[in-house]
């Protein structure tokens, strides 16, 4: 019997605040066993460990940009009994074992800005044997290495996160529900999203969840809106499986995991695509599973100073609204995108595991 190859995942982090690696313990490829699992339950939704997460995170990336240091985001990774290494948003400093890496942005290759002395350093870690293949999380997101380090070209490769189906309930309220859920109030549309579920509010009997790390003084403000704290994400996805409409008005995002999430619950999308959420067009499609449409300028994340935004996505939460045939038709199309297309797992891990394999070869 053949045995498993085992991967060692290499965090940058302590506490690693993100989906994509808990969604690859769980449902690993086939002959494929994954090392270092401990604390690695996806996203932080504890109010305080995710502030104290990201205040210390904020922090050392301060201390590092004022005194102008700029060094690679590289690890060493234990000498255990395992074949290769899985860096997650990192590099790794082994020369002892293969090892590859996935990156949600470029950015990751680094810490504190990027220096010529730096960016060289990276190259010299890139090109080394050990370095088997560099998997970007999108087509952008290579665009954006392969710029930085063309010689790399073919030693990178798009693999897509990738989410399981869920279970589908069939909903008991005839009220549309309309979801809005994240962690980063502020960066990801808050102060929109509350404007336009007020507005929404007036012109239709509909059921709104808001669910984020919303300030009190905020709260207050928006009183007629029932606003919920972060919760675990059991608790999370039984919101998710009531709803009917997925609505993120995020103005910045590197990827957007809760994209894929509310997709897998089959809820249409209603988005927005920013300067600053440049792989969002390889998520949503508009009119297929979702409604998206451009913002050519930079948005203020603190003030509510942008009222044509806010119309204009009034206008797309109430074309699905009122038009089931649409909703059903992009519910449709989620659920076979989650269940057999690029962000599928079967589709993933296809890739993951012949990469692992060559990687060992």
């Amino acid at each position: 019997m053949k045995s498993k190859i085992k991967v060692y995942l290499q965090y940058p982090w302590k506490f690693p605040d993100s989906p994509y690696y808990k969604y690859i313990i769980d449902n690993p490829p086939k002959g494929i066993e994954y090392l270092n699992k401990k604390k690695r339950e996806g996203v932080i939704t504890n109010k305080n460990l995710f502030w104290i997460s990201n205040f210390l995170k904020r922090n050392v990336r301060r201390f590092i940009t004022l005194f102008r240091l700029s060094i690679p985001n590289s690890h060493f990774s234990p000498k255990e009994n395992y074949d290769l290494i899985h860096c997650a948003h990192c590099l790794s400093k082994n020369v002892d074992k293969p090892w590859v890496a996935d990156f949600e942005g470029a950015w990751q290759m680094y810490v504190g800005k990027k220096t010529k002395k730096s960016k060289e350093k990276i190259k010299n870690i890139l090109n080394s044997d050990n370095c088997k293949k560099i998997m970007p999380w999108t087509e952008k997101t290579k665009k954006d290495i392969l710029e930085e380090f063309p010689e790399i070209e073919d030693k990178v490769e798009v693999v897509y996160p990738a989410v399981p189906l869920q279970k589908l309930n069939k909903k008991n309220s005839k009220k549309i529900t309309i979801l809005y859920a994240t962690r980063y109030f502020w960066i990801k549309g808050g102060i929109v999203a509350l404007e336009v579920f007020r507005k929404i509010k007036e012109k239709y009997d509909v059921n709104l969840v808001f669910i984020s790390d919303v300030p009190e003084n905020i709260k207050m403000k928006y009183a007629d809106i029932e606003i919920l704290n972060l919760m675990p994400q059991e608790e999370l996805f039984d919101y998710y499986s009531k709803a009917d409409i997925f609505f993120y008005p995020s103005l910045v995002d590197t990827f957007g995991f809760a994209l894929l999430e509310a997709m897998s619950f089959g809820l249409p999308v209603v988005t927005i695509n920013t300067d600053q959420t440049k792989t969002r067009n390889e998520i949503i499609k508009n009119n297929e599973n979702g409604l998206i449409f451009d913002v050519p300028h930079q948005i203020n994340y603190y003030k509510l100073t942008e009222k044509e935004i806010v119309n204009k996505l009034v206008k797309s939460l109430s074309k699905l609204i009122e038009d089931k045939k649409l909703r059903n038709k992009m519910s449709k199309n989620c659920i076979k995108e989650i269940s057999s297309g690029k962000f599928s797992l079967k589709e993933r891990n296809k890739k993951l595991k012949r990469i692992y394999e060559e990687a060992l070869k």
